[in-house]
């Protein structure tokens, strides 16, 4: 789980969804690594003091400065040693259902990579502005890189031992690395990915859009383009 310059009651909230998680889930021993990408807001010690002690299985990873949520991924794929990863982000935005659901996908050896994509109600909760760059980044997809998934960046996918060797190729530091390892997905035969949809939470507060962050992730995308 990344984690940039986290809202008010934000380990308070991850407690509370990885209980409802174990809930479902009463046999699976539950990790958590969270990895803090040079946030500019102070985490504070009891918050990590407070996760440390709720959470059996915690890992810590700081670091500065900030270098983008795909860096940060990739930093905490890299210390897990178990046999599926799933990461989704620092608000838990998506239900603790399709979580679980995206675990069995992965438990019952369906896919090696299993994507979650967010379904039509989820549009009726997101700012009119993000909804025009999110469909306007999947008619770039499904025009120019014409892979089988266009909807590649909502925040919960998860993937095995193979999925994991193939995540840590990812280069992209900031937002489109899932594009990019979606991307590099689709062209690997060896590999077999598949898509769910994935149910929104009530009441999720999305962040202001960031023209510089466009910008920059404009550039990513043609790099994916060019190098494809």
């Amino acid at each position: 789980m990344p984690c940039y310059n986290p809202p008010t009651g934000w380990a308070k909230n991850i407690i509370e969804s990885l209980q409802r998680i174990k809930q479902l889930l009463p046999q699976v021993e539950v990790h958590l690594i969270l990895v803090n990408d040079g946030s500019s807001t102070v985490i504070h010690n009891s918050d990590i003091a407070l996760l440390q002690g709720a959470i059996p299985h915690f890992q810590y990873i700081p670091y500065t400065p900030n270098r983008g949520k795909g860096f940060a991924l990739r930093k905490g794929v890299s210390m897990s040693t178990h046999e599926y990863c799933i990461y989704t982000d620092i608000d838990f935005p998506y239900q603790e259902k399709s979580l679980v659901e995206l675990f069995h996908l992965l438990e019952e050896e369906q896919c090696d990579i299993a994507i979650g994509i967010k379904n039509e109600a989820y549009y009726k909760h997101v700012p009119p502005m993000r909804i025009r760059i999110s469909k306007f980044l999947r008619w770039l997809i499904r025009t120019f890189l014409r892979i089988s998934i266009t909807d590649t960046q909502c925040g919960l996918k998860g993937f095995n031992a193979k999925g994991r060797e193939q995540f840590l190729q990812t280069t992209i530091d900031r937002y489109l690395f899932d594009l990019e390892f979606v991307y590099r997905t689709d062209r690997n035969k060896d590999l077999e990915m598949k898509a769910m949809q994935v149910e929104l939470k009530p009441g999720v507060i999305f962040s202001k859009v960031n023209w510089h962050i466009l910008w920059e992730e404009g550039k990513n995308f043609l790099s994916i383009l060019w190098k494809g």
